[in-house]
Parts: structure tokens; C-alpha cells; sequence
């Protein structure tokens, strides 16, 4: 039943051109790692610190569009359920409330796995073939930055369709979004210790590069904060949502 309902979800995010804002997602964030090559004029293509330069812009960019974003893509597709009274139309079919969530974050997780790592691959791409990077390719670090923003949108992504099934306004969750967008990209200069307040100060530990010392250096991404965001917010998504199934819709 359950992967009938995730198919049910993944056609409504198709309805409602999820797969166009995640593409914005996408180009967006390259687009602003490729503005840190330009605004770095001195950077040679044959230095890894080219890389480390697109790292940084990624660091900075993702934080700045995903949390608006993720809060978009949860907010319309919770709210088809909102306006069509659909949460008691799918409890008459045998689908609780949270086993609804599930579904949706599911299909939502899908399209959000897809863009965050798609934006990677392109940004490799365009550092590759459009500036012209020729210096080897740090993977490893690539690949863990990408893990580790990966795990940090599920889990914004988790928390954006908890709120838009329990407040039934768009606008609450945008507004979430936004002020996420503004608390990422300020988390990134704050010490560690207070990035672990909120779940977008997540997107600066999960920072794989940064501006040290007058050139572009790698950064120490804090691998077991991230992995503890994934878990805490997991279980969490599970208790509500059970708590949601002995709800009445």
C-alpha cells in the first residue's frame, strides 16, 4: 500500500511542476559557485584551489536557495491534501495521516536526492568544461559534501512537511523557509558550537571549503553533527507521524 501511495505522490509533484523547482534549485546554486571563479580573477585552473573555490561557492550557495526551496516543494505538495479535503478522502482508501507524510516525504525525497546531487555533478561539469579547471579533481571531498548536504535537506525537507500538515497555510511554511535561508547563510560565520541550534546552522558545518588566509582552502566538514541532524530528525518524523495515524483526518 505504502508504494502505491509514494506512485500517488510522485504523479501529484509531476501535476504540480516539482521537478521545475528543483531544477531552479539546481542551476541556481551553480550558477553562485561559478560567480566565486569570477569574482576570484587570480585563481589559476591548474591549482586545486580552483576547486576548492567551487566548493566554497557551493558551501555558500546551497544554504542561500535550498531551505526557500524545500519549503516550496513540501508546502504545495501538502496543501493538495489542505484544499481537496484529501486527508479524509485517503483515510477512507486506508492511508492514515502520517502514512500519507511518509509518502510525500518519500516522493519529495526522491526529487530533492536527485537536484542536490545533480547540482554537484553539474557544478563539476561547468568547472570542467566552462572554466577550464584542469588541476585533479578533489572526489572525496566532493562526494562528502554532497552526502553531507544531502542529509541536511532531508532532513529541512522532513520538518517542512510535518509543518505543512499540522498548519494548513503556505504561507507559514515560506515564511519558515525563508527566515532558513537567512539563518544558513549567517550560521556560516558563526562558531560551530551555535550552527547546532537550528537545523539550517547544519548547512555551515556540512561547509567543505572557505575563504582562509587570503586563498581558498578546504574546510573540516563535521561529518558526525550531520549524520546525528539525519537520525534526531528521522526518529522525530516518525513519532509525529505516528502519533498522526492515531489522529482522525
Amino acid at each position: 500500500m505504502i508504494a502505491t501511495a509514494v506512485g500517488n505522490e510522485l504523479a501529484k509533484t509531476r501535476r504540480l511542476r516539482t521537478g521545475w523547482v528543483a531544477a531552479a534549485m539546481c542551476l541556481a546554486a551553480a550558477v553562485l559557485a561559478l560567480y566565486t571563479i569570477v569574482s576570484s580573477p587570480g585563481l589559476s585552473t591548474q591549482d586545486v584551489g580552483a576547486w576548492n573555490a567551487l566548493l566554497a561557492g557551493l558551501s555558500l550557495g546551497i544554504p542561500l536557495v535550498s531551505p526557500l526551496l524545500l519549503a516550496v516543494l513540501a508546502s504545495r505538495l501538502v496543501d493538495v491534501e489542505h484544499q481537496g479535503n484529501g486527508w479524509l478522502l485517503q483515510s477512507t482508501a486506508g492511508l492514515t495521516p502520517g502514512m500519507v507524510c511518509r509518502a510525500k516525504l518519500a516522493a519529495l525525497g526522491l526529487v530533492v536526492t536527485a537536484s542536490t546531487l545533480g547540482t554537484v555533478v553539474l557544478t563539476l561539469l561547468l568547472g570542467r568544461v566552462l572554466v577550464g579547471i584542469t588541476a585533479p579533481v578533489p572526489l572525496g571531498r566532493f562526494a562528502g559534501f554532497a552526502g553531507c548536504v544531502l542529509v541536511v535537506n532531508l532532513a529541512v525537507l522532513a520538518l517542512h512537511v510535518l509543518l505543512s500538515a499540522r498548519v494548513d497555510n503556505q504561507l507559514v511554511s515560506l515564511g519558515v523557509g525563508a527566515l532558513g535561508s537567512v539563518v544558513a547563510v549567517f550560521s556560516q560565520g558563526l562558531p560551530a558550537a551555535a550552527a547546532h541550534l537550528t537545523p539550517w546552522g547544519y548547512y555551515a558545518l556540512a561547509k567543505a571549503a572557505d575563504y582562509q588566509g587570503g586563498t581558498f582552502a578546504a574546510s573540516r566538514v563535521s561529518y558526525p553533527s550531520v549524520l546525528a541532524l539525519g537520525a534526531v530528525v528521522g526518529v522525530l518524523f516518525t513519532l509525529v507521524t505516528a502519533r498522526f495515524d492515531r489522529q482522525e483526518a
